[in-house]
């Protein structure tokens, strides 16, 4: 299963990035294969709509989940449109958060919040 997480560096001794349409980079991680790719997340400097247009990438990667701190109401649509289930992380280790998804310990992201909408968020 591919997974998409927002981070702050292509690194995966970087952190979880709590902004996920303003993070810098995408880690799309396989948990069968372990294959990792960072991906630059182009919408991140947006005006505005950058939730929408990350989530939008993140739809069109063929990830089947999201792990992230917390999502805008917007994004999470397109998201979810997708049949993307979104998890919420447990703290800002990558591969704690990995690791949790893996053995099924991850919740589902039920906090959607109403989105900065041009405040930047991070």
């Amino acid at each position: 299963m591919r997974i998409a997480i927002p981070v702050d560096e292509k690194s995966l001794e970087t952190s979880v990035c709590v902004s996920f349409g303003r993070a810098s980079y995408f880690l799309i991680y396989d948990t069968d294969s372990r294959e990792k790719v960072f991906v630059d997340n182009s919408a991140a400097y947006s005006q505005g709509g950058a939730g929408i247009k990350a989530a939008q990438y993140i739809a069109d990667s063929g990830v089947s989940a999201l792990l992230t701190p917390r999502c805008g109401e917007n994004a999470a649509e397109v998201i979810e449109a997708a049949k993307i289930k979104i998890y919420k992380t447990i703290n800002d280790s990558i591969s704690d958060n990995i690791n949790a998804f893996n053995e099924g310990k991850l919740a589902m992201l039920k906090e959607i919040h109403a989105g900065f909408h041009g405040h930047g968020g991070k």
